[in-house]
């Protein structure tokens, strides 16, 4: 993909049976934004990551935030930072898809 371009994130989402989906709308060494997708029930299990901040926005579905010491609910427009070393996930609980930008800076290695 060639920036920069206006696009619909939407239209580069990718849904997988088995797992969350992955795709990366750009990167550069400071930045990278992606998409993780997920069908009903998938989830992205608690993590942390040292030395990056991440930040995540719903474009579509609900589902939970997974944080350290609670959940969260989420739904379209929510928007989530979770600083360098704050443990977080996701999980659809939703009937439909969920769809979440990711960025992350700076961009893993």
């Amino acid at each position: 993909m060639q920036h920069p371009t206006p696009i619909d994130p939407r239209d580069h989402a990718v849904y997988r049976p088995d797992k969350m989906g992955k795709a990366t709308l750009f990167r550069s060494d400071r930045v990278m934004v992606g998409l993780n997708a997920f069908e009903p029930g998938q989830e992205h299990k608690l993590h942390a990551h040292a030395g990056m901040d991440k930040v995540y926005h719903v474009l579509e579905g609900e589902g939970l935030f997974l944080l350290e010491d609670r959940e969260a609910p989420m739904r379209a427009g929510a928007l989530l930072v979770a600083p360098e070393g704050a443990p977080h996930g996701i999980r659809n609980t939703g009937a439909g898809r969920l769809l979440v930008l990711a960025v992350l800076a700076p961009a893993p290695g």
